[in-house]
């Protein structure tokens, strides 16, 4: 089975959709297919292969990647983390905001970023069939903790500090209906 996750944001990630769409009409994936699409629509979508679900639990989710030969996922920091901790075979996706499926182009910096570790990011097409093809290992490393993460990518970014600001609220990440 391949898990292929968009998370749960609003906007749609219609590129997917039509590359999902592709991919099994070519018979490039040949395996079943969850395929969690959130606000994103599937109703071009009509496959034997494929069960479309708008959202999973993080129980759910975790149980499906642990079944999964391979995960498609959206480059949320939450889902590529909890990825990685799982030692799962990923590939990230990261939301576009040329393409309008995010506010602004942080998936791609993050996949940007984390590809320095392993972790496998495509933008193009062409790029995700060879993945699929050529799957990559399952990931064994380990990505930086929350506080080294913040700050590896503070300095990636070399975005400014802004004194004086109240941090926001922690999100709660052991919500059961957390996982990015």
């Amino acid at each position: 089975m391949i898990v292929f996750t968009l998370g749960t944001i609003i906007f749609p990630f219609d590129r997917t959709v039509d590359w999902l769409n592709c991919l099994l009409e070519k018979e490039i994936i040949t395996e079943p297919v969850l395929f969690q699409h959130g606000a994103t629509s599937v109703a071009r979508l009509n496959h034997p292969l494929l069960t479309p679900v708008v959202s999973l639990t993080k129980t759910e989710m975790q149980k499906s990647v642990q079944q999964a030969s391979l995960v498609i996922s959206h480059a949320g920091q939450g889902s590529t983390r909890m990825l990685a901790k799982m030692g799962a075979s990923f590939i990230l996706l990261p939301r576009l905001k040329c393409y309008g499926e995010h506010v602004d182009d942080h998936q791609l910096l993050f996949a940007q970023a984390v590809e320095r570790f392993g972790i496998s990011y495509c933008t193009e097409f062409s790029r995700l069939v060879n993945y699929i093809k050529h799957p990559p290992l399952p990931f064994e490393g380990k990505l930086l903790d929350e506080p080294s993460l913040a700050k590896y990518l503070h300095e990636f970014y070399q975005a400014p500090l802004m004194p004086n600001k109240v941090p926001p609220s922690p999100v709660n990440l052991s919500s059961e209906l957390y996982y990015d």
